[in-house]
């Protein structure tokens, strides 16, 4: 894959022109649904990597905008950032398809397939090297395969809240959203707050003390 030269701009553009045209992500897009590239600031520190859309996703074209994006735009804002200064994408441009009954909607979502994945990840090495985070924030297991290797891990808890590296880039891997929303307990989200805390201190992000005391 080529860019055009240009400033960050000018590239994202015509990298999001390549996947919203690619037959093989149209091919696998329902009718009326969404081809989904990655969205934020192009300048970001800190780049959030999720697997894949689901069904709020693929309708409106943008990362994270179900109620886990929700959840996830709080913790970015607990950070001390608002949702427009981070990039956020997926591994995958498609949302992964369950079989139907006489077409109709898709109930549910599936983990990508590491066939899948594999398409997809040159275009995520495109917005890496176009945005050039300082870090990469892993959301779940299956992201974390998608970068680091599903055969790197047994369990999330094996990786989770340590330092590891994709394309030269520091990676954070941490739960996704959706889990604290299955798991409501101040346990399950301070965990994922230390995770974020480690983040704020590897990229220089002030950090108050009543940060520091979240969930405790």
């Amino acid at each position: 894959m080529v860019l055009p030269p240009g400033d960050k701009a000018t590239r994202w553009a015509a990298l999001q022109k390549l996947v919203m045209e690619n037959p093989v992500c149209r091919a696998h897009v329902r009718p009326g649904k969404k081809v989904v590239l990655g969205v934020g600031n192009l300048d970001a520190k800190i780049f959030f990597c999720g697997e894949a859309p689901g069904a709020e996703e693929e309708i409106q074209g943008e990362p994270f905008v179900g109620p886990a994006g929700q959840l996830l735009t709080r913790m970015i804002q607990a950070m001390g950032l608002k949702r427009e200064e981070v990039y956020i994408g997926n591994i995958m441009n498609w949302r992964p398809e369950i079989p139907t009954e006489h077409g109709g909607a898709q109930v549910g979502n599936r983990p990508p397939t590491p066939e899948e994945m594999k398409y997809c990840l040159p275009y995520l090495r495109e917005q890496l090297a176009i945005v050039q985070p300082a870090v990469i924030v892993a959301l779940g297991a299956t992201a974390a395969g998608g970068l680091l290797g599903a055969d790197t891990f047994k369990t999330l808890g094996e990786i989770r809240g340590r330092w590891n590296q994709f394309a030269g880039i520091p990676v954070m891997v941490t739960y996704h959203p959706s889990y604290i929303l299955r798991n409501q307990s101040n346990r399950s989200k301070r965990a994922i707050w230390e995770d974020l805390l480690k983040v704020m201190e590897r990229t220089g992000l002030p950090i108050s003390e009543k940060q520091r005391g979240f969930f405790l």
